[in-house]
């Protein structure tokens, strides 16, 4: 019975999504705790009000599982595919779930779509225990990256985002997480779906609906997490992406979903009004090239390793040039992808954005037959 429920309930949302309207962006009042705009590329502040105050998130910490299960996955350490079985654990878990049965068998992206599109509790416990064994374990891996991250005012205490008193972040914090899941463009394959059934393996079928409304009443909306407890009232990272260029706002502490929305809005309004983005060098573009004498090969190719864009004013005109500083100490065996150094766009001792640049292929420490080769081809071109 609890399934029809659910299903209607999800039903009503899909058919009443909260419009949203936000057409002034003078002089920005928010009624919330605290607020954050960024833009995403290059990480730039563009509106800030309380931002280092600590908050309670709800499921805006599910951003960080998300995060974790993503890095995973592109390490190699699990697969899309992998099964999971569902514990004891993840299936008592209440608020809002996917409702997962012990025993039920779901695919590591079955609860990745459940915690992006449903903010499964249920899913979000399944991942961690999948990935670290337990939730307190998982959690510590939370806390681990939060910290290298430099998220200096958050500290989970579950993956589900239930409240406690040492469950807090910052909106921040929430904005820094945020920016690092979206260089895993994937989860925005799930985190803007609106409506999916999971029907396989499931004595029910049960529908998920996207609790962040902002994906169908604002243009270009794609993410992130909404959130809610009493104890944080209503939270979201919102992102939104138009004419190449990506913000994320945050709004934490608001008395109602609408109003949440609507303060989202006017931040991401405020970003796509005043800003542009000038795309100087696209990842994966070849930008110079390495010379190591004691290696083999000794020259390398450079490989922008993201976008290198600079963000602007609408109107600004500016003169730019690129340059490369490679690392220093750089140490073989250097592996294919590794970071060697960064490139930046410079106007004098301005910069104005930086990427990593990477190499194309592996470095190896040159050999004494290697040495003795060069010197030999060195000989016959000099006769």
């Amino acid at each position: 019975m609890r399934r029809y429920i659910a299903l209607l309930i999800s039903l009503i949302m899909l058919l009443t999504p909260t419009q949203v309207f936000a057409k002034n962006t003078d002089g920005l009042k928010l009624d919330c705790r605290s607020a954050l705009l960024m833009e995403n590329s290059s990480g730039k502040i563009l509106y800030e009000m309380n931002a280092n105050e600590k908050v309670y998130p709800a499921s805006v910490t599910k951003i960080m599982v998300m995060l974790l299960t993503m890095e995973a996955i592109d390490r190699g350490d699990i697969k899309l595919t992998d099964k999971v079985v569902v514990s004891p654990r993840a299936k008592s878990m209440g608020g809002s779930t996917m409702f997962l049965e012990q025993g039920e068998i779901r695919t590591v992206e079955e609860l990745l779509k459940g915690v992006a599109v449903e903010s499964a509790n249920d899913a979000s416990v399944a991942l961690a225990e999948f990935l670290a064994g337990t939730e307190e374990a998982f959690v510590e891996k939370m806390n681990k990256r939060a910290k290298e991250l430099g998220m200096n005012n958050t500290h989970f205490v579950n993956c589900t985002g239930f409240f406690d008193p040492n469950h807090y972040t910052s909106a921040l914090d929430v904005a820094i997480m945020s920016r690092e899941l979206l260089k895993h463009p994937k989860i925005l394959d799930y985190t803007k779906i609106w409506m999916e059934t999971i029907s396989e393996g499931r004595k029910e079928p049960f529908t998920l609906v996207n609790r962040n409304k902002m994906i169908k009443s604002y243009h270009g909306c794609d993410g992130l997490k909404t959130g809610y407890v009493k104890e944080s009232m209503y939270c979201i990272s919102a992102t939104a992406q138009r004419n190449g260029i990506r913000f994320i706002a945050v709004v934490m502490g608001a008395p109602s979903a609408k109003e949440r929305n609507e303060m989202a809005a006017k931040l991401l309004d405020t970003g796509f009004a005043k800003y542009e983005s000038i795309t100087v060098v696209k990842k994966g573009d070849i930008v110079g090239e390495i010379k190591l004498p004691m290696a083999k090969p000794e020259k390398v190719k450079l490989i922008a390793n993201e976008d290198l864009k600079i963000l602007l004013e609408k109107g600004t005109k500016i003169n730019y040039e690129t340059k490369i500083e490679l690392f220093k100490d750089l140490k073989l065996p250097i592996k294919k992808g590794d970071a060697v150094g960064i490139i930046k766009a410079v106007e004098g001792e301005k910069v104005y954005a930086q990427a990593q640049v990477i190499v194309d292929q592996d470095i190896n420490k040159a050999t004494y037959f290697d040495l003795l080769e060069k010197m030999f081809k060195i000989y016959l071109n000099l006769r």
